[in-house]
């Protein structure tokens, strides 16, 4: 069974219940001084105390989606993917493929036609040989007659680290929110793109093209867009794409319309940080190379390079956000031809309640800098 299973959840619940009322009925008679007795009572402790341990630290892996599988969660997943030739012209389906397909929980949720779709896909990048996979929410309209040909526009949703896909769509409830602003009128139908910035697992690779490792911003600015482009009706200009994440996602994202002014037209940074750190989670990012360094910083960035045209928008809180005072640097430093925007909450946390507050202003605003032609 799954890390994120109900049932291993459940069974962990039980455990933890069976054990503290076993450690109860059986306390009586391990209170003698014997070194058994002694021995009977700490291990009941410990048991019952792992036990709670483990299910409040399944209950919140499943609440905020930090490991996806067993191995993710004790660093066994290493490898950054193999990507396979799939040239049409030598009989292959392209770079993307997708592996299943689910439901999405709305009214109507069951036909496509109404509900939109979830397809769970895996790309493989061509330029920097990373494979990953991800999660495509397909809206009611893709599959609806009249708009078959119809290009639509499209936003890469991306977690923070460690993170998992499957949280976007279970924990911050991107595809439901974007099918009800769409259906409330209040947003353009898009395509969503959902996964984590996690690339070469288990490695924070902070969307850098390491010397030597995995190149994950090439991944994300050139591979991701040009494969998803050849798979869906997705327009391929700037003015198509946007990028929207939180925590490292949410610094992926400005980096991203930043750097790549291109390839992304918009990005939104939920409690974005602005400098990629180094820590035991990234190792050496840069190897030595002060440049790749100085432009991973995006407010060194934004005061040495020509400024991008592009849309970005910044969120963070007066009171629980470390980084409010950067984020007013951030704005700051903004010149034209880029455009700032700005949500500033009076109090809220680096958490999932803080960003479902946010997400829905956050997607009306994408869909209103990017268009389908």
């Amino acid at each position: 069974m799954g890390l994120t299973s109900n049932k291993v959840l459940a069974l962990a619940v039980l455990l933890a219940v069976l054990l503290f009322f076993g450690t109860i009925w059986l306390w009586p008679r391990l209170a003698r001084r014997s070194w058994k007795a002694v021995t009977g009572r700490i291990g009941l402790l410990l048991a019952t105390q792992l036990a709670i341990f483990a299910s409040v630290g399944l209950a919140a892996n499943q609440a905020f989606g930090f490991y996806a599988t067993w191995a993710d969660l004790f660093g066994q997943e290493t490898s950054p993917g193999i990507v396979v030739d799939h040239d049409p012209a030598k009989g292959g389906s392209g770079p993307v493929k997708v592996v299943d397909t689910q439901t999405v929980s709305v009214p109507g949720g069951d036909r496509p036609v109404t509900g939109g779709q979830i397809q769970k896909i895996e790309v493989g990048g061509k330029e920097s040989k990373i494979g990953s996979p991800a999660y495509v929410y397909l809206p009611p309209e893709y599959f609806q007659p009249q708009y078959r040909n119809r290009t639509f526009p499209a936003a890469v949703a991306l977690t923070g680290y460690p993170g998992t896909a499957e949280a976007l769509i279970k924990g911050l409830h991107y595809p439901q929110t974007a099918h009800r602003l769409a259906s409330e009128g209040k947003m353009q139908p898009m395509i969503l793109i959902m996964m984590r910035p996690t690339v070469a697992p288990p490695r924070d690779t902070e969307c850098v093209d390491i010397p030597g490792g995995p190149q994950a911003e090439t991944f994300f600015a050139k591979d991701l867009p040009d494969a998803i482009s050849q798979h869906y009706r997705v327009g391929t200009k700037a003015q198509n794409w946007g990028v929207i994440g939180d925590s490292t996602g949410g610094y992926c994202a400005l980096k991203l319309a930043v750097h790549h002014p291109d390839k992304y037209g918009a990005a939104v940074g939920l409690s974005a940080y602005y400098k990629a750190p180094i820590d035991v989670t990234t190792g050496d990012l840069f190897h030595g190379d002060e440049q790749l360094e100085r432009e991973a910083n995006l407010l060194w960035y934004l005061d040495h390079k020509p400024a991008p045209k592009t849309s970005l928008l910044v969120t963070s809180s007066k009171k629980g956000e470390d980084n409010y005072r950067d984020t007013l640097k951030f704005i700051d430093k903004v010149k034209a031809p880029t455009r700032v925007s700005s949500i500033t909450l009076d109090s809220g946390g680096h958490n999932f309640n803080t960003w479902r507050r946010e997400i829905p202003a956050a997607l009306q605003w994408m869909s209103g800098r990017l268009n389908d032609n």
